[in-house]
């Protein structure tokens, strides 16, 4: 029979800290999607690559409870960027301009979620 898909005797699975790694990610991208509503970064540019190979070392000894509360709060802050990027999308959409205390706002709070998800592992 002819396989169009590779077969593998080994199972490839994720590193266990990979969803953190991603979750990160994607806050680190709504961050980078409400900083285009304010023209230009205004905080300092946040490195991904650093803070991934943070999480990559933190991650394996961290206690049950420590990641359980990072997933808590990477939620918690990914689900605050997406409501407060939807909000900002449909002003433009209706063709309003959002304000920009509100954009700056959004972003201090991702930025605040960022940096208390990479202390969380650095304990």
């Amino acid at each position: 029979m002819i396989h169009f898909l590779p077969e593998s005797s080994a199972e490839t699975s994720p590193a266990p800290y990979a969803e953190a790694v991603a979750r990160l990610a994607s806050i680190r991208q709504a961050l980078r999607l409400v900083e285009q509503f304010e023209g230009e970064p205004r905080g300092p540019a946040i490195d991904s690559g650093h803070g991934d190979e943070r999480i990559a070392a933190a991650w394996p000894t961290a206690r049950e409870a420590t990641r359980r509360c990072f997933a808590a709060r990477s939620e918690r802050t990914a689900g605050a960027a997406a409501a407060g990027l939807e909000v900002l999308l449909s002003q433009r959409v209706d063709g309003g301009v959002p304000n920009p205390a509100s954009v700056e706002q959004l972003a201090d709070a991702i930025r605040t979620g960022i940096d208390d998800l990479e202390r969380l592992l650095a304990r």
